[in-house]
């Protein structure tokens, strides 16, 4: 079986995307273009995958450092035919190569296979689309037998030539033999003087090599990235297409086109997902999850019959089952509800764990404490977990009620059943079972007045 190498062709400035950043390295739904293209060709990859710098090589190459990946540098931007030479050197010589582009990002692993099953000794395959609106692209050109003769840019086609509706997409594979014959022969005798991988076709056809094509099924999927409208009209494609697969899957969203995921979501039987949400990273929801609109989850698992009512942050948290969280609520990384808990409106936590059927129903902070079984904290509670130095843990018990505008200094305990006057400031432990209160003593002034205003001298 023959080493498949991958070329991932990157080397472009990218003008009109008026960025100092490399164009692949621009994020669709929270990844780099190329990171998208990676996902789908390194499954396929046998040998060596080759990446193309030239404009913002060092910057790529730091971005992409982690993963197995060739670099090689095309010195000067002499066309993509240029850019496939610079890459030839790292290639298994008697192997397949599959040539791709960085900002071409949608592009289907499927679609790849095909493609690559489709090269023999004697034949190398073309990625081709179908085009209402074909303007811009290189025209398939077919012999009267309709086997594929050339392509032809636009700047260099004939009238007749513009008329053709399948165009080039640029992608293809063939043998490295193949590739080693046919690129010293492209010359650069073109209105833009460069050297064109498309003319590897013309020529394998007079070398006696086939073309044979496959056809994308969706023209998002061979879109490039050109600018910025460009990108955000692919987001939007993806995006409506996570938000299908999830329809598909059972889920309903309110509305389709206000979702974004960047990353992954898994989802139970009907859960139901309103408007403006968006999924960061690795999330998971069971069984009858409800998700408010307006909110933002980040590595976050939801459990069965839970809410997340709107405008709530959950990261890297986890929601036990029946829960209720927000709205305007905040889970900071570490958060783990048991069943039934309850974060209500304006309330942060971080590095808290909650026992089942615990409270924090408003206006509080609480980080770095673990609280029991039916716990109460109040409304304007918060946990005092930072020296200035070091973070202590606050430990509430079982059935502990923690009453309205308190402040527990840690390192502190608060007993299981205690309770936890309003007000107080508590900065050491309280016994199970007992009042801890430090507020101070109310006075009444009799006959007081209020002040009035002087008149300015």
């Amino acid at each position: 079986m023959s080493t498949t190498d991958i070329v991932i062709l990157a080397a472009g400035r990218g003008t009109r995307m008026r960025s100092s950043k490399a164009k692949v390295l621009h994020s669709l739904a929270g990844r780099p273009l190329i990171e998208h293209v990676l996902a789908s060709a390194l499954p396929l990859c046998s040998g060596h995958c080759v990446v193309v710098t030239g404009h913002g090589a060092e910057q790529l190459e730091q971005a992409l450092a982690a993963r197995p990946l060739r670099f090689v540098r095309q010195s000067q931007q002499r066309g993509t035919a240029d850019a496939v030479a610079a890459a030839l050197p790292a290639l298994h010589p008697s192997g397949v190569v599959l040539v791709l582009y960085g900002d071409v990002p949608l592009i289907e692993r499927a679609t790849l296979q095909q493609l690559l099953a489709a090269v023999t000794t004697t034949q190398m395959a073309l990625l081709t689309v179908q085009l209402a609106e074909p303007s811009g692209y290189g025209r398939i050109v077919r012999a009267t037998s309709g086997a594929v003769a050339a392509i032809v840019e636009e700047r260099d086609a004939s009238a007749e030539q513009r008329a053709i509706n399948e165009v080039n997409t640029g992608v293809l594979a063939l043998r490295t033999e193949q590739l080693q014959q046919l690129l010293p022969q492209i010359g650069c005798d073109n209105a833009q003087g460069e050297y064109y991988l498309t003319d590897l076709i013309e020529l394998a056809v007079a070398n006696g090599i086939a073309v044979a094509t496959v056809a994308a099924a969706d023209p998002s999927e061979v879109a490039g990235v050109n600018d910025r409208a460009q990108l955000a009209a692919l987001e939007r494609h993806y995006q409506r297409r996570q938000a299908d697969a999830l329809l598909a899957a059972g889920a309903t969203l309110a509305d389709p086109a206000r979702f974004d995921l960047r990353g992954t979501l898994a989802v139970g039987e009907d859960v139901f997902i309103d408007a403006n949400v968006l999924f960061e990273g690795d999330n998971r929801l069971g069984n009858n999850v409800t998700i408010g609109a307006n909110c933002h989850l980040i590595n976050a698992t939801v459990g069965d019959n839970a809410i997340i009512k709107s405008h709530t942050i959950i990261e890297q948290s986890e929601v036990g089952p029946g829960s209720v969280v927000g709205p305007f609520a905040r889970l900071r990384p570490g958060t783990v509800l048991a069943g039934e808990c309850k974060i209500g409106n304006f309330v942060e936590t971080k590095k808290a764990q909650l026992g089942h059927g615990s409270k924090i129903n408003h206006l509080s902070y609480v980080g770095d404490a673990t609280l029991g079984r039916a716990v109460n904290v109040g409304a304007g509670t918060i946990t005092c977990n930072y020296d200035g130095v070091n973070k202590h843990q606050t430990v509430i018990g079982d059935g502990a009620f923690i009453g309205s505008n308190s402040a527990l200094v840690a390192p502190v305990t608060i007993g299981a059943g205690a309770t936890v006057g309003a007000g107080s400031t508590i900065a050491k432990d309280v016994a199970a079972e007992q009042l801890a209160l430090t507020r101070a003593k109310q006075l009444t002034v009799p006959g007081w007045k209020k002040p009035t205003k002087t008149e300015p001298q």
